[in-house]
């Protein structure tokens, strides 16, 4: 029986910490080009083994979308950039919003949806010019549902939409940015939706290793950088990103609108050009990601400001175009196996039913005060 209980004991105590990596809001980005991932019914199980209840997906498929009813999982919906020119007629929004969101909103719990991905910043001027119309005919057909307290609209921008990122008190949008990014951000502050960024430390030591020090990049011990304007000190690449980020919109007039990471990560298999991305350094990255925003640190300019962040992304995709390092992005293998240690894979003990955590602590402590009662029995 002593044994029983010392092993309960520790059981209680792996369950507790598992509970405290994963329920720390982080999202995940579940990309899907690929040809060899597990079903979305067995997905949505994975992510609840893992407490994780906040998703971004790229599309609306209805499999994924049925395979989360239920799960109270939050779950981010795209709109491809193929739809934007479509989506700027009010009958092609609404259709669409009816077709692909109403049917599931009883019973999977979808509260964005993401139009386009990356527009400004690349070449195609046309589609640039088709966003915020998109995003605003897309709102307005969810205002004439009924829909719009209950799933916002926005769109994520990579870090090519800014000029200047260091020092981030100095952080600035393109000049040819601007006559896009101005209205889509008085948009954000009328409708009260967040901004949403791609972040990546990774490329940025990729471009250049030789100046770009890994420690920094990694969020590991190291000097960090001193914001000259403000005094303040980094010790991380993505922080004083997203400090330049709230510096451009700023600049623009705006303090009223949050910013988001809807992308962030590091590839654990690259190019022999693609410095950096290893297994060791994808590792490091996220868990030292996951720690931080388990503390809910802020940055250094908004410190009582928690980070949302959404990690990219939860499997290898391998039929996506690029370099090596585009395919391996992913927290797990296909097969649904840990492409590295999260911090957690030991903790996963067998015939534990972790989808619900906080419920089976409660259970588990119960039991260990019935064993510790029949202990007590058994001893007099």
């Amino acid at each position: 029986m002593a044994a029983i209980f010392h092993k309960l004991i520790l059981l209680l105590t792996l369950s507790e910490s598992f509970v405290g990596i994963f329920s720390i809001g982080v999202g995940v980005n579940y990309g899907r080009i690929a040809n060899n991932l597990l079903p979305p019914s067995q997905v949505s199980n994975l992510l609840k083994s893992l407490n994780i209840n906040r998703v971004k997906v790229y599309d609306a498929d209805p499999t994924v979308l049925q395979a989360f009813a239920g799960t109270d999982t939050e779950i981010i919906v795209g709109l491809g950039n193929e739809y934007l020119q479509k989506m700027r007629d009010p009958q092609q929004a609404q259709t669409w919003i009816q077709q692909n969101i109403q049917p599931y909103l009883s019973q999977t719990k979808i509260t964005c949806i993401n139009v386009g991905n990356e527009v400004l910043g690349g070449t195609d001027s046309q589609l640039a010019s088709y966003l915020l119309p998109a995003m605003k005919t897309m709102y307005g057909a969810l205002v004439s549902l009924g829909l719009n307290k209950q799933v916002y609209i926005t769109t994520a921008h990579s870090l090519q939409i800014l000029a200047n990122s260091f020092p981030p008190s100095k952080g600035a949008f393109r000049e040819d940015m601007v006559q896009y990014i101005k209205p889509i951000l008085d948009f954000h502050a009328q409708v009260d939706s967040p901004f949403f960024i791609n972040a990546y430390p990774y490329f940025a030591y990729k471009g250049d290793p030789n100046n770009v020090k890994l420690e920094y990049v990694l969020f590991e011990p190291n000097e960090g950088s001193v914001d000259p304007n403000t005094n303040l000190k980094y010790d991380n690449m993505l922080y004083a990103q997203i400090d330049a980020v709230y510096s451009a919109i700023k600049a623009l007039g705006h303090t009223d609108v949050e910013v988001k990471i809807s992308e962030t990560g590091w590839p654990s298999k690259g190019d022999e050009n693609e410095a950096g991305a290893t297994v060791q350094n994808a590792g490091i990255y996220n868990r030292n990601l996951m720690q931080r925003m388990q503390q809910g640190q802020g940055t250094p300019a908004r410190p009582s400001q928690p980070i949302d962040i959404y990690i990219f992304a939860l499997f290898n995709e391998n039929e996506k175009n690029g370099p090596t390092s585009e395919r391996n992005f992913g927290l797990y293998y296909p097969d649904g196996s840990l492409v590295y240690n999260l911090g957690v894979k030991s903790y996963v003990l067998p015939r534990i039913d972790y989808s619900s955590s906080y419920k089976n602590v409660f259970s588990i402590w119960r039991l260990l005060f019935l064993l510790l009662g029949t202990y007590s029995l058994l001893k007099r």
